[in-house]
């Protein structure tokens, strides 16, 4: 297939785009290392968009929560992401979280199927010398490209840690001890919970302190941890109460045996739709296998727990895109290619195809002849990819969520009101721009979203 666009990296953020531009009437070549003699040291299939981490895309609130604004303001453009992820939902109170290998397998059959999109298998190792690009290789670029990217903008790469929390298999969970509950009981019972009493909790983050951690490599010595997925051990070390208001928070959390919160609570999320598997939440660490197991079956109700995944550690890159990129996600020095997804500095699944999404749509401008308008400032999508290409300090440029910080500030709003006002404005702002810049208009209908 002769394409118009060539995309690098079959994750979220080019799954998108390439949903995107196809659905545009625009032909797109998919490029995916894996399957096609590339892998990655956390990815397990070779299914494109496949969760490497959590399998939770965070608040769904789209009334008083950032994210979950950007998940409306997506669901609006149609994003190929969030179909998926209804498809694939999985219970967790106010949250969206998926079963992992349904929305992977969603998103690639939409993919396969669409006539616009040729998926190949191949690793590519540098940049193309023409054409239009959009390389979304991730925070697991194949360390030939990566170097090749490095060449060509003549900055090194920046590059932070992402962990992954283990899986447990929920049969083997003694829900004698634990129970179902979301906190403050907030959208139902969807978390298996965990209690711990002041002495266990406290033997536990000795547990962490004291656990043999996986070896570092030389690269990692000064490579900074990102606080959105930072390691439990790594939190423990801040402080004996850091967990207690963090992942382990019992606020809101009744024990139905004592009619009281605990001093502490390990939450577990579903992860699949069968509800077999559970994740431990904000549980990411680098303790060696072994002793995962050992210290995790110390937590009351998982004395005989069977892990279906470990947790572990990777690299993730990214690009100093303040300095890089302009405005609409092209390298300066080469305005052929464009980047989006976590290699841009966005941190997060839903971040990552958002601005996977806005990429596909400049690019089908620019094949189309239009002047790209850009989404107001005032939305998600317009905050984070201000704060993407030009809004951050290029000298301490790190990877950030969207939150309500990015958005222009309101004067004279009470705080309590600030978050509602906040995507209030959003919304009426994000709708005139859909509107008035013609978005949408070669959507197929008939397949759109409501």
């Amino acid at each position: 297939m002769v394409h118009d666009v060539h995309i690098i990296g079959g994750g979220l953020a080019g799954s998108e785009a390439a949903w995107q531009l196809a659905r545009r009437g625009f032909k797109v070549r998919l490029s995916e290392m894996r399957g096609g003699g590339g892998a990655t040291p956390a990815h397990q299939t070779q299914g494109l968009a496949e969760l490497v981490c959590s399998n939770s895309f965070r608040s769904d609130d789209d009334e008083k929560n950032a994210v979950g604004l950007l998940h409306h303001e997506m669901r609006r453009l149609d994003s190929l992401i969030m179909r998926a992820g209804e498809t694939a939902r999985v219970p967790a109170g106010s949250a969206m979280a998926v079963d992992r290998d349904v929305f992977s397998s969603e998103v690639q059959q939409a993919l396969e199927q669409h006539p616009n999109v040729e998926i190949a298998r191949e690793k590519v190792d540098a940049l193309p010398p023409s054409g239009l690009t959009i390389v979304a290789t991730g925070p697991l670029t194949a360390a030939s490209l990566a170097e090749n990217i490095a060449r060509a903008t003549g900055a090194d790469s920046l590059a932070f840690f992402d962990a992954i929390a283990p899986i447990v298999h929920h049969d083997s969970i003694d829900m004698s001890i634990c129970w179902m509950a979301a906190r403050w009981d907030k959208g139902g019972k969807d978390y298996i919970n965990c209690p711990m009493d002041k002495g266990q909790y406290l033997t536990f983050v000795q547990g962490l302190l004291d656990g043999e951690k996986g070896e570092f490599k030389e690269w990692e010595a000064s490579t900074p941890y990102f606080d959105g997925c930072m390691p439990i051990e790594v939190m423990a070390e801040r402080g004996v109460e850091t967990l207690r208001f963090g992942p382990m928070k019992p606020v809101g959390l009744d024990d139905p045996r004592t009619g009281r919160w605990p001093y502490a609570v390990v939450q577990l999320r579903q992860d699949n739709k069968l509800g077999t598997l559970w994740n431990m939440v904000g549980f990411q660490t680098k303790l060696k296998h072994a002793e995962q197991v050992r210290l995790f079956r110390t937590i009351p109700g998982l004395e005989n727990a069977e892990f279906a995944r470990l947790g572990g550690l990777h690299r993730n890159t990214f690009i100093n895109s303040p300095l890089l990129l302009d405005r609409q996600l092209r390298l300066k020095s080469a305005p052929h290619v464009r980047f989006a997804g976590q290699i841009t500095g966005c941190e997060g699944y839903v971040e990552s195809a958002a601005v996977g999404l806005m990429a596909g749509m400049m690019a089908a401008a620019e094949l189309g002849g239009r002047a790209w308008a850009p989404p107001p400032r005032t939305s998600a999508m317009g905050a984070l990819m201000a704060h993407i290409t030009g809004d951050a300090e290029a000298e301490s440029y790190q990877p950030m969520n969207v939150n309500f910080g990015l958005f222009p500030p309101l004067p004279d709003v009470k705080k309590k009101q600030r978050k509602e006002v906040y995507t209030e404005r959003a919304k009426g702002d994000f709708g005139a721009w859909l509107a008035e810049s013609g978005a949408l208009p070669s959507l197929d209908r008939e397949q759109a979203l409501p």
